[in-house]
């Protein structure tokens, strides 16, 4: 019922930024938690940050300082800054939707592509 397009990947060399939107459409019920997570080639996916309806963050170890997450919830969008980009930060990123009351309601996106080089 949340359907979540994601944008703003790229390619960029190291210790450049991006800025990622994801946006979200459907039924956004409150309250409820959004995130970013990465997959690279040949390894799992892993949680990059999240973002509660009400503004409390969580970061990857990984990203802490360099990341940033942010959300505007009149226009259900979401953001990943990052800045300080590293080749390891390589990944396809997927915004995500979590419900965090009644029944679970959890939704992805396609993802978007995140190519640093040196």
């Amino acid at each position: 019922q949340v359907q979540l397009v994601e944008s703003g990947g790229g390619s960029v060399e190291a210790g450049g930024s991006l800025r990622l939107s994801c946006a979200a459409s459907g039924i956004i019920s409150s309250p409820n938690t959004m995130g970013w997570h990465r997959q690279a080639p040949g390894k799992q996916r892993e949680l990059v940050a999240t973002i509660t309806s009400v503004g409390s963050t969580n970061y990857a170890e990984s990203v802490k300082g360099r990341f940033s997450i942010s959300r505007d919830n009149a226009k259900n969008t979401l953001y990943l800054q990052m800045t300080s980009l590293k080749p390891e930060d390589t990944a396809v990123y997927y915004c995500n939707y979590q419900r965090n009351w009644g029944p679970k309601v959890v939704s992805w996106g396609q993802g978007t592509q995140v190519t640093v080089s040196e």
